[in-house]
């Protein structure tokens, strides 16, 4: 944010950013579905790569608010997903059959996304936030057991195993 050279050649068109989005799902979709194949230090790499991505799309966000409204959303949000992570980690409930729906759900809310960058409607957009915020709502608590879960059975593998776990958790 503080580079405005920088910041102009990525939010003067909606194409770059545009592609900086499509390269942040590309990154988690290759780590997800490869970390197995991969060997942990790649796995990191990719991850940092994701990491530098996604502060250059969100840096703008210090740009337009103001540092208050953003530590106050930031401290919502947290607490929104430590009560959502702690449900998913005591819950006895198997909530893997939720995955589809909330995975059916996000591809739904990205598509509903693309398309109201062209429309701009005021309406659609609030109807976007608000089955995101239920669609991530699931996938954090879905998440946090499948991380419990996948934690509990590398305890018995390797030290690299561990480590690919732990680096899916922070994905």
């Amino acid at each position: 944010a503080g580079n405005p050279a920088l910041m102009q050649s990525i939010y003067a068109g909606r194409g770059t950013l545009f592609i900086l989005f499509l390269i942040q799902f590309g990154l988690i979709w290759l780590i997800s579905s490869r970390i197995g194949n991969m060997s942990f230090v790649t796995a990191t790499l990719l991850f940092i790569a994701y990491s530098i991505v996604t502060g250059v799309t969100l840096s703008s966000i210090f740009l337009l608010f103001t540092t208050g409204s953003i530590a106050s959303v930031f401290f919502i949000t947290a607490g929104t997903f430590a009560a959502l992570s702690i449900y998913g980690f005591v819950t006895k409930k198997d909530l893997s059959t939720w995955h589809t729906y909330l995975l059916m759900g996000l591809i739904g809310l990205i598509i509903a996304s693309i398309v109201n960058w062209f429309l701009a409607s005021e309406l659609i957009y609030w109807i976007i936030s608000y089955v995101g915020v239920a669609i991530f709502i699931g996938l954090t608590a879905y998440d946090t057991q499948k991380i419990k879960q996948l934690a509990y059975a590398s305890q018995m593998e390797d030290e690299d195993t561990r480590n690919k776990v732990a680096l899916l958790g922070a994905i």
